[in-house]
């Protein structure tokens, strides 16, 4: 659905995006993820076909952006970060006019807006002005002009930002709803937002991919979390004579040591080993487990490396 190689854009002297590649599949969360100025909003513009890259190619369902813009465009629900809304038109109004601009032909029309508030659950709103709508009705809005036209691929720029708990979890549940018929690609700098929402996270920094992966990948580690329910003297003596441990690491800074991340070779399965000597070994087992990371902690790996 969406294919993207070696793609460079620079503002002056700034590099906004250096030689990005990816490609989204058909019917894939992916979340676009990255601190503020990381160059996200600038791929997407070269994706929606607002902003022509200096180098590189991109395509959407095989049509090449820059040759067949239009026609590249028509197949994209696009929702950037300030949805383009009309505060002195009624949603219908507005949504009538979109549809107009989408070249939905008229005996069409009435159809598709009314399966597009459905979907954002608008049916109540229809002749209140977007002005007098609360900042997450003003986001379903902007949804429902995006899905008017039923696209194959929708981009989403910060669809929750500034809008409460209640608010976001809505949104949340409607692009799960909406991931039903379309491809997704979610941008965001909240991370927890991409957990709820991704399959597959691609996180760029200062204009590079530094990852590409499903989220149970990035997360995976060799390691194992073992938490005991009391002292035991000489146990990190005994898990590093353990095959395949390369490091004991102990987690409690009072002195107790109860919690120890154990760190595994390459492909290494520790936890079958790990119990089994807490069997033979009689230790107080209160916890084993996998230690996979979350994707903060992968972020901020990145980001330390990064800098």
């Amino acid at each position: 659905m969406i294919h993207v190689k070696d793609v460079t854009k620079a503002y002056g002297d700034v590099q906004a995006l250096r030689g990005v590649s990816f490609d989204v599949a058909a019917g894939e969360i992916v979340g676009l993820l990255g601190p503020n100025g990381a160059g996200k909003t600038t791929l997407i513009k070269i994706l929606t076909g607002y902003l022509h890259p200096d180098e590189g190619e991109t395509s959407i369902d095989g049509l090449d952006v820059l040759t067949h813009t239009r026609e590249a465009q028509a197949h994209i629900g696009y929702l950037p970060e300030n949805a383009p809304l009309y505060p002195e038109l009624s949603v219908q109004a507005y949504l009538r006019m979109m549809a107009d601009l989408r070249a939905i032909p008229p005996a069409e029309q009435t159809a598709r807006i009314s399966e597009a508030v459905r979907a954002t659950a608008l049916v109540d709103y229809l002749t209140r002005p977007i002005g007098a709508l609360s900042k997450g009705l003003r986001q379903r809005v902007g949804l429902a002009q995006a899905i008017l036209h039923q696209p194959k691929l929708l981009i989403l720029d910060e669809p929750t930002v500034g809008l409460d708990p209640t608010q976001i979890v809505e949104i949340r549940h409607l692009i799960r709803r909406l991931s039903q018929r379309s491809t997704i690609l979610f941008s965001s700098h909240i991370l927890s937002e991409v957990e709820a929402l991704c399959d597959r996270v691609i996180i760029i920094m200062n204009g590079q991919i530094r990852a590409d992966a499903r989220l149970s990948e990035l997360g995976a580690t060799n390691n194992a979390i073992l938490v005991l329910q009391r002292p035991v003297n000489g146990i990190a003596e005994a898990l590093r004579g353990l095959k395949n441990v390369r490091k004991v690491e102990p987690l409690d800074s009072d002195g107790q040591r109860l919690r120890y991340r154990v760190h595994g070779a390459d492909g290494a399965d520790l936890c079958p080993a790990l119990f089994e000597a807490a069997r033979q070994m009689d230790w107080p087992l209160r916890e084993l487990r996998p230690d996979a990371r979350t994707l903060e902690t992968v972020f901020n790996e990145l980001a330390t490396r990064n800098t």
